[in-house]
């Protein structure tokens, strides 16, 4: 039983070592369009979550302003 928890503390500190090296942080990015399109065409988001990161594109047409 002994070793037991000498092997659960060690797994333990090494897994409290490697969160506090490295701490994932979300990035999020929403860009909707080029300020001078008068008419945007497409609507981008990027969610970065340290490990997995996602990415959306969305086109759609319309007509030009005038």
């Amino acid at each position: 039983m002994r070793n037991h928890k000498g092997t659960l503390l060690i797994a333990g500190l090494v897994t409290l070592t490697a969160i506090a090296v490295r701490h994932p942080t979300v990035d999020l990015r929403l860009v909707t369009h080029d300020v001078r399109d008068p008419a945007p065409h497409r609507m981008q988001a990027a969610v970065d979550f340290g490990l997995v990161g996602v990415s959306v594109l969305y086109t759609w047409t319309v007509s030009r302003l005038r």
